[in-house]
């Protein structure tokens, strides 16, 4: 079945979250999984729509009880979101896990647990992340025996934490062995229920601008809002709103001036739509003016209809729970009670801001920001501590 044949506004939609320590082989199983080269992916060789949104996105069929992307009925539609690996992308880690369903945590076979592993793990349950597919990839590089050891690890590694029943498949990923098993996992995988009613919020993962130097004026696209859509349902031709919006450099301070445009097309992964519905990856593009978007300059924002978007906020109050020790470091270090006055660096929606403790009382934090960010009641938050020099999350909490 052609892509030009498949209305993939009908289909289910999940977004999945590629996650895991780094080399452990997370790109080698996208291609794998998707059908596509790497350099299909990368900013220099694909100028389109799709650009930074994710790796890839799929449309999964179901031939008798064989699932694939090649033959039969087509069941779900996949978007494929990135999530950096290495110790300083943590807090571009928590922002992409904003906008998943489901998580693939990649642990390969010849080196096992790994600190980011778990730091990847902790930072699922921080964004509530509850649907965890485990792949211990690289099988072919290791013995059975090692396989098997590696593979009690992972069982005990996971145990008490929100991926305890999680299934773990061996795999192969440059061999593309049991490729199958991963779409059946994802096809068992239940459908968020979605809020498709409500004032529609899209969180901006990211902004960009499309355009090869040199288009003709007449072929210029308007500036792309790259995220997920929380509730609501947008379309073609809404008049929208971003908060905080523009950073306005005023003297010694900076005010935020929010942007309003005006929705020109939709897009999932490769296919155009006509309206977006919550669940998966979007690209918006709009009639804004390419330089607003360029290099992610709304990165972090919410969108909505006009008026229709909640008032920035300067200060937060976050019912929080830390952590008993710091993951991602090797040895144990424990983690303090959060303190009046320390600074802790908040992952809220797609954003990250500086927050001061003004006050604890009672499990509810009171912060005073940096860096405003548009508040959703219960939306969760992530809380990290610089340790040693590197952010670290030490915790979690709900807006209140």
């Amino acid at each position: 079945m052609n892509k030009e044949k498949i209305d993939i506004e009908k289909l289910p939609v999940i977004n999945v979250g590629m996650v895991g320590h780094i080399d452990h082989g997370k790109t080698t199983l996208l291609q794998a999984l998707s059908g596509k080269f790497a350099d299909q992916h990368s900013e220099e060789l694909k100028r389109g729509i799709t650009i930074k949104l994710g790796y890839a996105d799929i449309v999964l069929k179901k031939n008798k009880n064989e699932y694939s992307i090649s033959d039969g009925e087509p069941v779900r539609y996949i978007t494929f979101v990135d999530v950096p690996g290495h110790e300083m992308l943590m807090a571009t880690m928590l922002s992409g896990a904003a906008m998943i369903d489901v998580a693939i945590l990649v642990v390969a076979a010849n080196e096992g647990i790994k600190p980011q592993t778990k730091e990847h793990l902790i930072a699922l349950q921080a964004k509530n992340i509850k649907n965890i597919i485990i792949v211990q990839n690289k099988i072919d590089l290791v013995s059975k025996e090692e396989a098997v050891k590696r593979y009690k690890e992972i069982k005990a590694f996971v145990k008490g934490t929100v991926a305890e029943n999680s299934i773990i498949i061996p795999v192969s990923a440059q061999q593309k062995i049991n490729i199958n098993k991963i779409y059946e996992a994802l096809a068992d995988i239940k459908v968020p229920d979605r809020k498709d009613s409500g004032e529609p919020s899209f969180i901006i993962a990211r902004s960009f601008d499309i355009n090869r130097p040199g288009t003709s004026i007449n072929d210029l696209h308007g500036g792309i809002l790259g995220g997920a859509l929380r509730q609501g349902v947008l379309k073609i031709g809404d008049e929208i709103e971003i908060k905080p919006g523009l950073a306005i450099k005023e003297k010694d301070r900076v005010r935020y001036e929010t942007v309003k445009t005006k929705i020109t097309s939709l897009h999932r992964g490769s296919y155009s739509i006509n309206q977006a519905v919550p669940g998966g990856s979007l690209a918006i593009e709009t009639s804004l003016d390419m330089f607003f978007t360029k290099s992610d300059k709304l990165s972090g924002c919410v969108a909505g209809l006009v008026g229709k978007v909640p008032e920035i906020t300067y200060s937060l109050k976050v019912k929080a729970t830390h952590f008993k020790e710091v993951l991602g470091l090797d040895g144990h270090v424990g983690v303090d009670d959060f303190r009046p006055g320390e600074t802790l660096m908040l992952s809220v929606n797609t954003s990250v801001t500086i927050g001061k403790v003004i006050r604890v009382k009672d499990g509810v934090i009171e912060f005073q920001l940096n860096i405003p960010v548009v508040p959703f009641l219960e939306a969760n938050v992530g809380i990290a501590r610089n340790i040693n020099g590197h952010w670290r999350l030490v915790g979690f909490g709900e807006i209140v």
